[in-house]
């Protein structure tokens, strides 16, 4: 077992019910989820469609299984009839998808909007003027947005990263849409979210702290 007990047991006590603390499990064996399970964990994200379906049928059935990674419309099927929260939905025809899928699955499935903040090309998501511009989702009635989310910079500029969540928060404040009724604000990983959380996070995803370090060779 790697995980790390007492860092575990410290970020509950830092965050006191300030954010969600979601165990970003990726790469990691079940033996290890299930030890955080052990200590009263439930939330934990997956980034890979394939693994995260393999874990779930070994793995205690009250786990909320969040996906945080970039997801393919066409891997929407497979995780629709079980996923608690999906994080990084990052256009109009993946929301159309999910509620395709959730619909088939007689669902209602929570999403969060990525929002790209950073200055990273890399990153995916929304901007500004795009998320204003999803008014009216009425249609899609197996989806419920409940929050946006976002990844800052990934840079020792701790002034920009503070600047890139702020601005996140200023969105969620906004609404930035007024049919969105929105409660979650997942921004904040293992190197920033203290950060995150300063400027507004209701939800942290961490992985390294309390896992280690992941194996890139998956």
């Amino acid at each position: 077992m790697s995980i790390n007990t007492e860092k575990y047991k410290s970020l509950l006590t830092e965050l006191n019910g300030k954010a969600t603390l979601v165990a970003v499990s990726k790469t990691k064996p079940v033996e290890d989820i299930k030890a955080l399970y052990d200590l009263g964990q439930r939330d934990f994200g997956e980034n890979y469609v394939q693994e995260l379906v393999d874990k779930t049928t070994q793995l205690p059935t009250d786990i909320r299984w969040h996906f945080i990674g970039h997801l393919q419309s066409n891997k929407v099927k497979y995780i629709a009839p079980f996923v608690h929260l999906i994080h990084g939905v990052d256009s109009y025809n993946l929301l159309k998808e999910i509620n395709k899928q959730a619909a088939k699955n007689n669902r209602i499935i929570d999403c969060l909007l990525q929002i790209h903040i950073a200055k990273e090309e890399t990153k995916f998501g929304f901007d500004e003027a795009e998320l204003s511009a999803l008014a009216g989702l009425g249609e899609l009635q197996h989806i419920r947005i409940v929050g946006l989310m976002g990844m800052a910079s990934f840079s020792e500029d701790q002034q920009l990263v503070k600047q890139e969540f702020a601005y996140l928060k200023s969105l969620f404040d906004k609404g930035a849409n007024n049919n969105l009724n929105l409660s979650i604000l997942s921004m904040g990983m293992s190197g920033d979210y203290n950060i995150a959380i300063e400027q507004g996070s209701n939800m942290v995803r961490i992985g390294s702290l309390l896992f280690g370090e992941r194996n890139y060779s998956k």
